[in-house]
């Protein structure tokens, strides 16, 4: 498996013992930073990571600031320009979701699943650590999005996701509408191209064992009103490639 990690200004937040520890234990496991022109050191602590374990990480660096959607489509269609074969994932660089879950996942891959995604769902024995505001506010949303793809996901906005190859070129062959909305743009794509009943049955939801939040969010708070000018925009081109 591979995963990918957008960075933007991570040089000093970065669980830089947490990725080198998870490279050591486990050696089958690559990571791809994607470095999305950051202004801080974020270039020089990757690199520190990278002379470490350089089979095992690779840094690909955006040459303007692009976003997290553009950020991690760039790394997706890095992989699959040069692996035939490979479980593809991607995961926020804060590490709310372990390095180590986002691995587990790839045995829903080995039993036929083509795109695994970690659901905030709070169960017995879980643990789930998340600020009430950005609770609600993703309930809200959570809402909006399942009308808008017709479809009961209980969270498709968790920075956590897996593929197989096959669905990722399906999934980010063209730009995103949205800079961070943009998993919602992903379920669009596939119910569009594989039909809703034959996408269902590869994808799996799977409730985290542990989501923490870490600290202050990268998205701004004025973007909770201008979100609803993308989540409009997405419903367009979803409707239209439905009916088109």
């Amino acid at each position: 498996m591979i995963i990918i990690v957008p960075c933007y200004n991570e040089a000093e937040r970065l669980p830089k013992v947490r990725f080198l520890n998870f490279l050591k234990q486990n050696p089958d496991a690559k990571v791809l930073f994607v470095n999305d022109a950051s202004t801080d050191n974020t270039l020089t602590v990757l690199e520190s990571i990278e002379k470490q374990y350089p089979d095992q990480i690779s840094i690909l660096s955006n040459t303007h600031n692009m976003g997290k959607a553009e950020s991690v489509r760039n790394g997706v269609l890095k992989v699959i320009q040069t692996t035939v074969d490979i479980t593809i994932a991607y995961l926020d660089a804060d590490l709310a979701t372990s390095l180590e879950e986002c691995y587990s996942y790839q045995k829903y891959v080995k039993q036929g699943k083509q795109f695994v995604f970690a659901s905030r769902i709070l169960k017995i024995g879980s643990i789930v650590e998340r600020k009430f505001s950005r609770f609600l506010a993703g309930r809200i949303i959570a809402t909006f999005i399942s009308s808008i793809l017709d479809l009961k996901v209980y969270d498709t906005q968790c920075g956590c996701k897996v593929f197989n190859t096959e669905v990722a070129k399906i999934a980010f062959k063209n730009p995103f509408i949205s800079k961070w909305l943009f998993d919602v743009e992903l379920f669009s794509r596939l119910l569009k191209h594989y039909g809703k009943s034959n996408a269902m049955a590869f994808m799996e939801e799977v409730p985290v064992k542990e989501w923490i939040d870490q600290g202050e969010s990268k998205v701004k708070l004025t973007y909770f009103f201008k979100l609803w000018i993308d989540l409009y925009k997405i419903w367009k081109s979803h409707k239209s490639t439905l009916n088109g």
